[in-house]
């Protein structure tokens, strides 16, 4: 299962970017970020901001996930 919120957190700690300036760009407070990197799922229209955002296709790891149980 994926938990978006640890990869989007990930991703940011490997670009070595801080929290306060993802929340800068995504125009809201630290807090709402950290809520970000605790949850499991997220609303299609904020990981396309994201996504954006960090220059990261978020949504590849859903389309793995799929072809991975499409399989089974």
């Amino acid at each position: 299962m994926i938990h978006i919120g640890q990869l989007i957190e990930q991703e940011l700690r490997r670009q070595q970017r801080t929290v306060s300036w993802f929340a800068r760009n995504l125009c809201c407070e630290r807090t709402n970020v950290y809520d970000i990197f605790k949850r499991q799922s997220i609303d299609t229209q904020m990981l396309l901001r994201i996504s954006n955002i960090l220059g990261h296709n978020f949504f590849g790891y859903y389309q793995k996930e799929y072809e991975h149980t499409e399989r089974q």
